[in-house]
């Protein structure tokens, strides 16, 4: 199972995100290639989950434009079986939404949906109220989500080829259904 992983700029559920794909990446079979925005590589460090990252990928590619590395045609083509965004920021998330396609992985998600490769999206404020998240330091922080950015997430789940999840438990799943099993669990 070759899977590609896009990792943007939110910190919201990032340590259990890592715990997930680590436990991915020990599948037999599974083959996990790192896509990171310029604002991931950032978080990656206050998280201190940088050196964790490359013990488990089997590559891990930095945005440099919009199109490099060239990963959108290799996935577009069929080259991997899926491609994954989790977290997916807000300002990712309003960029899909309308279409804008000047970062590496809004390019690939929109290059991708052109073909058959399925792509998955984990979006951090896509439910309407406030969110908990917790900060590099351990601590809790709540921020309200902004209406403008469930409508975009809402915008998101109406165009084809793109699904998203709804938390952690619809990507375990997920995973569980692509690779035979749960993560770190038996068949």
């Amino acid at each position: 199972m070759k899977i590609v992983w896009g990792i943007t700029g939110a910190g919201d559920l990032m340590p259990e995100l890592f715990d997930i794909m680590e436990d991915v990446a020990r599948q037999p079979g599974a083959d996990v290639t790192v896509i990171l925005s310029k604002a991931a590589g950032t978080v990656l460090k206050w998280y201190k989950l940088s050196d964790r990252l490359d013990a488990f990928a089997r590559r891990v590619h930095v945005e440099k434009d919009a199109n490099t590395p060239f990963l959108a045609g290799p996935m577009q083509v069929g080259k991997y079986d899926f491609f994954l965004v989790a977290p997916l920021t807000a300002n990712s998330a309003a960029k899909i939404a309308h279409g804008i396609a000047d970062t590496l992985i809004t390019n690939c998600v929109a290059q991708i949906s052109k073909g058959e490769t399925p792509t998955y999206l984990l979006p951090v404020d896509q439910k309407p109220g406030s969110a908990t998240t917790t900060l590099p330091d351990g601590t809790s922080f709540t921020l309200k989500v902004r209406d403008i950015d469930v409508a975009n997430v809402d915008r998101i789940r109406a165009i084809d080829g793109l699904h998203v999840l709804d938390g952690l438990d619809a990507l375990k799943r997920l995973l569980a259904d692509k690779l035979g099993r749960a993560p770190g669990g038996a068949p």
